[in-house]
């Protein structure tokens, strides 16, 4: 299976590169997303059986002021990609955002409906999923990651979430991709367990402050959650058809 990845020198990207080291990961001078020709070209070229689309612009504050350039990667980047993709046939392997959903509840399974949502970037993400799924063979998968270490120094305990590090989330997306040609779904959850970003940040940062999210500058969802039961059954048997091979 040949697998192409966007954004492969990203946070997820390069994680994933390592556990996956066949990955074919153009740069992003040579796949343009914003450009249809320059995305047509090579996937053209690579004729991928598997595209995992993990480019995108994730600045959650610069989305306010540059929106020209979010709804341009975010969007038109994934309409150029999906269309790629039903040119060769690939499946499209789409990574999204928990900020999909409004935050009013939490525990947000595949099927519950996205929306409202509370900034730009959470709208970006939102089409994004819907020009996914103009790949006629599509998985989107809504996940959430920091880097390996805390990067800010306050974290707001009022903000609750799924999300994990980079290096505990990655494991999990990399199986998901190994077997994307076998898996029937067109949305997972990928996360972990329900805590405030303050406790996630507590982990490996011990002297973060905690804040609120009145600090941020920018409207957050207040809890984003992601119900992961789906992707715990199907776990249990890719495991088992992985330990019943010769």
């Amino acid at each position: 299976m040949k697998v192409l990845i966007t954004g492969g020198s990203g946070r997820l990207g390069t994680e994933l590169r390592t556990l996956l080291p066949e990955l074919i990961a153009p740069s992003s001078a040579e796949l343009n997303l914003t450009d249809a020709g320059s995305v047509s070209k090579v996937i053209g070229r690579e004729q991928p059986d598997i595209i995992v689309h993990a480019a995108a612009y994730t600045n959650v504050g610069g989305a306010q002021r540059e929106r020209s350039r979010c709804w341009a990667v975010n969007v038109e980047g994934t309409r150029h990609i999906a269309r790629a993709a039903n040119a060769v046939g690939a499946k499209l392997v789409h990574i999204s955002t928990d900020y999909v959903f409004d935050g009013q509840t939490g525990n947000y399974r595949e099927d519950d409906t996205p929306g409202p949502v509370v900034n730009y970037y959470s709208l970006t993400k939102l089409v994004a999923e819907e020009a996914a799924r103009a790949a006629t063979r599509h998985l989107i998968i809504r996940t959430s990651f920091r880097p390996r270490e805390f990067a800010y120094p306050v974290a707001f305990s009022d903000v609750f979430t799924g999300q994990d590090y980079v290096d505990i989330i990655a494991p999990e997306i990399a199986l998901a991709v190994r077997h994307a040609g076998e898996i029937s779904a067109e949305v997972l959850h990928i996360a972990t367990e329900r805590k405030s970003v303050y406790e996630l940040a507590c982990r490996r940062k011990p002297d973060v402050r905690e804040g609120t999210r009145a600090e941020a500058g920018v409207a957050l969802p207040g809890d984003v959650s992601l119900n992961t039961e789906r992707w715990a059954a199907l776990k249990i048997h890719l495991n088992k058809d992985a330990i019943q091979q010769p």
